[in-house]
Parts: C-alpha cells; sequence; structure tokens
C-alpha cells in the first residue's frame, strides 16, 4: 500500500508541475518502452514518455482509474476551454461523451521550430482525464514529433484496462483529431495565415518600439493567445521600491486590463487561471499580478 501510495504521489507531480518546452537534450532521448521479452519504440514525447511509465508501474487498476479523475479535475489545459473553441470544428467525432480539442503554433527559439500548444474538454469526467494527458503531455512538441506517437501507448501504460471498448475506440479518435490538428496547424503558420502567428508578429513589433522591460513585453505577447480586443497592462512596480519581492530590473508588480472572447462562460476563477496558464513560466518571474479579464459584452455596459 505505501509503494503504492509513493508511485501514486510521484505521477500526481509528473502531472501536475508547469510545462517546459522540452530541451534539446530531452528531444534526443530514445522514448523506448521495455517489456520482459522486446524493445518496442512508440514515439513518445518526453513528457508522455515519464507519464506512461508511471501509470505502468502502478499495479493497480482502481488506483490507475483515480489517478485519470484526478487529472480531469486538476489539469489546466482540460479545465479552462473557452465556450468560443466549443465549436464543431473542434468537436471530435466518435466519442461516447461529448470532446472538443482545440490548439495553436507558435515558433519556439529553443526549439528552433513551431511546436503547438492544445487545450481540451469533454463533457464526461474519465474522457476529461484522457483528454487532460493529451494535451498536456503532446503540447509544446513540434507537429513531427507528434506524429510519431503510437496510440498503442495507452496498453503500454495498462489504462486501456480502465476502458470499456466505447471509450477506447473515443482515445484513438482523440489522438487522431490532435495529429491532424498539428498538421493543419503547422501548415498555417509556416504560411503566415495563422491568426495566432500574425497576433504574435504585432505584439513584438510592438513590444519591440516600446520602452517597457521584458518581462512586461512577454506578458504582452503570450496574451496573444486570448485574442484579445483589449488589453492594457500597467507596470505599478515603482509603487513597490524597495518592497519583498521586488526584483533588482523593476519588474515586479503588474495590473492588467483585458477583454476577449475567451473569457465567455468562465467564472473569475477561471478566468485568471486561464490568464495564469497562458503566461506560463512568466508567472514566477513576478510578484503580483492584478486582473480584470471581461468578455467584450461586459466591457460595453
Amino acid at each position: 500500500m505505501i509503494f503504492r501510495q509513493a508511485l501514486s504521489i510521484l505521477l500526481l507531480a509528473t502531472c501536475t508541475t508547469a510545462f517546459t518546452t522540452p530541451s534539446t537534450t530531452e528531444r534526443r532521448l530514445t522514448t523506448k518502452l521495455f517489456s520482459t521479452d522486446e524493445e518496442v519504440d512508440l514515439g513518445l514525447t518526453p513528457e508522455l514518455e515519464r507519464v506512461t511509465n508511471a501509470f505502468k508501474l502502478i499495479a493497480d487498476e482502481q488506483t490507475r482509474y483515480k489517478q485519470l479523475l484526478y487529472m480531469a479535475q486538476n489539469t489546466a489545459e482540460a479545465n479552462n476551454m473557452p465556450e468560443s473553441s466549443m465549436i464543431p470544428e473542434n468537436k471530435v467525432p466518435g466519442c461516447l461523451s461529448t470532446v472538443f480539442i482545440d490548439g495553436t503554433a507558435e515558433y519556439s527559439e529553443e526549439v528552433g521550430d513551431y511546436v503547438l500548444n492544445f487545450i481540451g474538454d469533454s463533457d464526461g469526467l474519465l474522457t476529461r482525464g484522457l483528454v487532460a494527458l493529451l494535451v498536456r503531455c503532446l503540447s509544446g512538441n513540434t507537429a513531427e514529433a507528434i506524429q510519431k506517437v503510437d496510440p498503442q501507448f495507452i496498453k503500454a501504460a495498462k489504462i486501456e484496462q480502465s476502458l470499456t471498448p466505447g471509450r477506447n475506440n473515443g482515445f484513438l479518435n482523440m489522438v487522431r483529431v490532435i495529429k491532424q490538428k498539428a498538421i493543419e496547424l503547422d501548415a498555417a503558420a509556416r504560411e503566415g495565415k495563422s491568426e495566432t502567428a500574425d497576433a504574435e508578429e504585432s505584439s513584438e513589433e510592438a513590444a519591440s518600439d516600446s520602452d517597457h522591460g521584458p518581462k512586461y513585453n512577454a506578458i504582452v505577447a503570450a496574451l496573444q493567445l486570448l485574442k484579445p480586443t483589449s488589453l492594457n497592462l500597467i507596470d505599478n512596480s515603482s509603487q513597490h521600491a524597495g518592497h519583498a519581492g521586488n526584483d533588482i530590473d523593476g519588474e515586479s508588480h503588474f495590473e492588467l486590463q483585458i477583454v476577449a472572447e475567451a473569457f465567455d462562460g468562465l467564472s473569475l476563477v477561471k478566468r485568471h487561471q486561464l490568464v495564469y496558464m497562458m503566461l506560463g513560466e512568466i508567472m514566477p518571474q513576478i510578484h503580483a499580478l492584478q486582473i480584470q479579464a471581461q468578455t467584450p459584452e461586459e466591457a460595453d455596459k
């Protein structure tokens, strides 16, 4: 029992840690799983390999089932999908529950290529756990790397044992949709047709002419993924000079006023969580961020 609890804690830590783009070194790792009699290459991303191995080490089927439910409730990428993304084009066909998956493509200087980031949701808790696993573990990777993923990893992780045939087919459809979206988003970004790519270019150009610091510019650029109709970021760091948390570069306290359709249907807490998710690694670098997040309809009142 103690051993299984330790594995559970390890898995939860793996699945809930803030996502970072896999480094070049990590990408060179051979993503292979070993059975007792053969070596099987499943083409896994580094994050997906870690999660697969963690699930594989859990001998109890009920515990694996509970881990999926935990991921369903605690993975940000599977709990903050705006209603504007829940459209027919993003609906996954052939699933017992209703499933939506959306994504964006952005250029990564570290990887030297376009990487994909996904969000998703489902009205079924267990199905949302599968969505959470996929969007979490495939985000931050290139379209080429995503195409190499063999969906049979679900057998290696022993997750298949917790699924009915219908849910297993739904899972395979999710993988297929994510792979197709990865190809389409990557192609659109390269051709300059992606709205996300255009928004990022505009934000980068604006930032290059700005007198603000790198953290300010990074926040503005990251939030373009929400396609805001209005974004006003105020640097209040000077008011906190000498206080704890005010870094030597002076960028510590910000006030954000943002208007976007992406907030439609989300509670205040979930709106803030969505902003935090978009900012990712920027958040630990600042001391305070005051947020006012509205939909266009709310802003017009």
